[in-house]
């Protein structure tokens, strides 16, 4: 394909790729968390996925550090934002799941920051 071919291309966004000591334990508490069944799995990446819709994904990194939000000595690099109807509901299914509420809130009238199981920092936000 020449340069000039390029508007032929076409790029969907399918997933975003987490890295874990343990991607199957991840994949396990997103997957419950957000009703996702498991598309492909190896020992060292699992890959939520429905309906060819876009996923996520979670590899086995051998030297993975925690990060230590909202310590910045290990920053978080990213998040996953999830929109709920009612922050409290979701909170309790999540810290049930295994997440863990840190003790800084930055504004939990509006969101709430919860630590998945390896540590990542994500949101839970109420539906505007």
């Amino acid at each position: 394909m020449s340069h000039e071919d390029t508007s032929a291309l076409t790029f969907r966004y399918s997933a975003v790729t987490f890295d874990c000591p343990d991607p199957a334990e991840l994949a396990h508490f997103y997957g419950e968390a957000l009703g996702m069944p498991v598309a492909f799995s190896t020992d060292d990446f699992v890959l939520l996925s429905q309906d060819g819709a876009a996923g996520l994904g979670f590899n086995r990194l051998a030297d993975y550090r925690r990060p230590t939000w909202p310590d910045p000595s290990q920053e978080k690099q990213a998040h996953i934002e999830l929109g709920v109807d009612d922050l409290d509901a979701a909170q309790a299914r999540l810290l049930a799941l295994g997440a863990v509420k840190p003790e800084f809130q930055p504004d939990p009238d509006r969101w709430r920051v919860l630590l998945d199981p390896a540590g990542h920092p994500f949101c839970i936000t109420t539906l505007v």
